[in-house]
């Protein structure tokens, strides 16, 4: 149970200080100002569940492939890794300002000139659609797509495996869940005004101490057969 309980705290901690001013993050708060808030929230934290499950199966299923001696070890390197880079990132970053109004420039582009549009016939239509209609709309689907991508990849899904392949994969998944359910939450309800307000050096620097304390953790820990 207790190692339930372990891979629960390490999820949580490491997802929430990774999404915190994540670009999605700002993808999310920025939609939520544009569309319908429970379809934005929907389809971003869906996006981040499934991705969380996924990411969660590779690192259960990586000790099955590797020796539980060689993923401990990747993981270890993967922990100080990420906190080098997290480190690296809040002492030359400009500030969240700049990723902001980048991630708000880049949904511009792809929304184009139908924005306007799109959003007022979302708006009269909602009324007449069904419940699992609404959830199938091109919203949903947008706020979905844009995460699920945009989380591809990136630092925390890579961390998460390595997560997962040292930890309880029950706990990683629950911490991971539940950390996304709060940061995606905050995002969609808090909308630009907090986005901005978040300072990305802090939860940048946060997070690198976060991940060299795993690493120190992992190093020190002994394999188990």
């Amino acid at each position: 149970m207790s190692t339930v309980v372990q891979g629960f705290t390490k999820s949580l901690a490491m997802t929430v200080l990774s999404e915190i001013g994540d670009k999605t993050f700002f993808a999310a708060a920025i939609l939520a100002m544009r569309h319908p808030r429970r379809l934005v929230l929907s389809g971003c934290l869906g996006a981040l569940i499934v991705m969380t499950i996924l990411s969660v199966l590779v690192g259960w299923a990586a000790p099955n492939l590797l020796s539980r001696t060689w993923t401990h070890h990747i993981t270890t390197v993967l922990f100080f890794g990420f906190g080098l880079w997290s480190l690296w990132d809040a002492f030359k970053g400009d500030g969240g300002d700049d990723e902001l109004a980048e991630v708000e420039a880049e949904l511009d582009a792809k929304a184009g000139s139908t924005k306007q549009s799109s959003k007022d016939d979302d708006e009269s239509k909602k009324q007449n659609r069904s419940f699992i209609l609404q959830f199938l709309s091109p919203i949903f689907l947008k706020a979905f797509s844009i995460t699920f991508f945009g989380e591809w990849g990136d630092k925390s899904q890579l961390a998460t495996i390595g997560l997962a392949a040292d930890e309880n994969p029950l706990g990683v998944v629950i911490g991971g869940i539940i950390g996304q359910a709060l940061c995606t939450t905050a995002a969609v309800l808090g909308g630009k005004s907090l986005a901005s307000q978040i300072s990305e050096k802090i939860v940048a620097l946060s997070g690198g101490v976060l991940f060299i304390v795993f690493g120190i953790q992992s190093f020190l820990s002994t394999v188990e057969p």
